[in-house]
């Protein structure tokens, strides 16, 4: 059974190549895909994906509000990993606040960081 990402981002390029790192990952699938925070809460609730690649910087409601919202609906089911092209030292105490497994930093994401993200979150 394959893990099931949702992708959220508000820019095209980055959704295309972050559907590649999932596709690329043996075990994980593309669910679907949304551009913004207040999309991303609806299409939790609709697909109900394994795995949320959560943006930080997003029109509307940001990243890290819309992880909040998701959660509080879906807390033991989604794991949610932040994305952003800032570093993970700007964020750190920001991911333990809105509940995310983890942060990537945009220019180190693929398909081994996509794994150990998955995996530590699961364990």
């Amino acid at each position: 059974m394959s893990i099931r990402v949702l992708i959220v981002d508000d820019q095209e390029p980055f959704r295309e190549a972050a559907r590649m790192v999932v596709e690329a990952t043996d075990g994980f699938e593309v669910a679907g895909e949304a551009i913004t925070g207040e999309s991303s809460v609806e299409m939790a609730r609709e697909l109900a994906p394994d795995l949320i690649l959560m943006d930080v910087n997003l029109p509307g409601i940001d990243g890290l509000e819309a992880t909040r919202q998701i959660l509080a609906d879906h807390a033991s089911r989604i794991v949610v990993l932040l994305l952003s092209t800032y570093e993970e030292a700007e964020f750190g105490p920001r991911i333990a606040e809105c509940g995310a497994a983890a942060f990537i930093s945009k220019s180190a994401f693929g398909p081994d960081r996509l794994e150990a993200a998955w995996t530590a979150a699961t364990v």
